[in-house]
């Protein structure tokens, strides 16, 4: 029996920047082309066709070379006009996904793209209307739900582990340079609001998504964000000392709380300007009646109540509990496979074989929501209620 092979043609828009290059082409589908494609028997293979779609002509002729010469081009329009190419993907900075997608829908393309899909709630969702008013099937990135550390959460959720969930709490973040003396490790858009950045509108959009799968769905918020550093400096060009300064008008911190239905209590700390000293850059504690679990990003710990200490306070001698010693690393009892590309799999799934994928714009706008809501929450001081979009 021949072997049936689907080509899948993807417009990959944003790939010079640093999560569209790293997470989606290298790491996702340039890796599945590599293998082959995403084989789904011993008799049918699912393979990708790319075309690289960015600003910068000199930066995607490098990726092209990179990457076995795959095409490219600045023209996004002409690459929209192509019927050989049956899916949009956009990785762009916030600020110009909702055109170049709409653009995308009403060429009939399916859409998948980063997160957040929008930077207000009611152009998230006039995109997710006009895919389904177009019948073009359209996914959104939520891939830490895919990462070890979070799976292994899911497993113990599933198989009762936690009792009763009573709250759960998210440390987020590291120290991002300012540019002066060491070169800054992320884009300086992120901290400019007129271009999109900023801490809540970032990271609320992932939140979002953890906790209405995981744990429960968010009902309201109360979130503080803040500003502390108000001036930072470019990525240094070669031979210059230090980086074009520049002011920092997008929010680098956010303190988030969460009432989640079931009586759950969320609690995320995000922030470009903290120091690590936990197990990974995000860590997230789940305490139940039964048990608790701490999950990095690989990795997860649990406590038993039967294996939880009895500490006593008295600060007049040194703490006699090692209290790491009473938590158990949990084994692998699968591959991880990258969180990007098990996502991509599965929305290559859909489009060819109309497999379920529920994270679609309506999810993402869900994200922006909660955003949008943490930064009203922010100006007025007060707790919000989340809506039924």
């Amino acid at each position: 029996m021949d072997n049936i092979i689907h080509n899948v043609g993807i417009i990959m828009n944003g790939v010079t920047g640093r999560m569209g290059l790293n997470q989606h082409l290298r790491r996702s589908i340039y890796t599945i082309i590599k293998q082959g494609g995403m084989r789904l028997s011993d008799t049918e293979t699912i393979l990708p066709h790319v075309i690289l779609v960015g600003r910068s002509a000199v930066k995607l002729e490098a990726i092209s070379k990179e990457c076995g010469g795959l095409p490219w081009t600045t023209d996004l329009d002409s690459a929209l006009a192509d019927p050989a190419y049956s899916i949009y993907f956009d990785s762009q900075t916030t600020d110009r996904r909702v055109e170049s997608v709409s653009k995308a829908i009403a060429a009939g393309k399916h859409i998948y793209c980063e997160k957040p899909i929008a930077d207000k709630t009611e152009d998230a969702m006039a995109l997710y209307h006009q895919a389904v008013a177009a019948g073009v099937k359209h996914g959104v990135v939520q891939d830490k739900l895919w990462l070890p550390g979070l799976l292994k959460l899911q497993t113990l959720r599933d198989t009762g582990f936690f009792g009763k969930i009573l709250s759960v709490r998210g440390e987020f973040g590291y120290w991002v340079f300012e540019g002066d003396h060491v070169t800054p490790q992320r884009p300086s858009w992120n901290y400019r609001k007129q271009d999109g950045g900023g801490m809540i509108l970032d990271m609320l959009c992932h939140w979002r998504y953890v906790l209405d799968n995981v744990f429960g769905k968010v009902k309201s918020v109360s979130c503080l964000g803040a500003t502390h550093i108000p001036e930072r400096r470019e990525a240094r060009k070669p031979y210059d000392e230090a980086g074009k300064p520049y002011e920092a008008t997008a929010d680098d911190a956010a303190y988030a709380t969460f009432q989640l239905e079931g009586g759950i209590i969320a609690h995320f700390n995000s922030s470009w300007v903290t120091r690590v000293r936990r197990d990974d850059l995000l860590t997230i504690q789940v305490d139940g009646t039964r048990g608790s679990a701490v999950a990095g990003l690989r990795d997860c710990w649990v406590q038993t109540y039967a294996a939880t200490p009895r500490p006593t306070w008295n600060p007049d001698v040194p703490q006699p509990i090692n209290f790491f010693e009473s938590w158990q690393k949990l084994p692998d009892q699968e591959n991880f496979d990258n969180a990007f590309k098990r996502q991509w799999e599965m929305f290559l799934l859909h489009v060819v074989k109309d497999a379920p994928f529920r994270w679609d714009l309506k999810e993402g706008a869900k994200g922006v929501q909660l955003a949008e809501k943490g930064i009203e929450s922010w100006a007025k001081r007060a707790w919000v209620d989340i809506e039924e979009l």
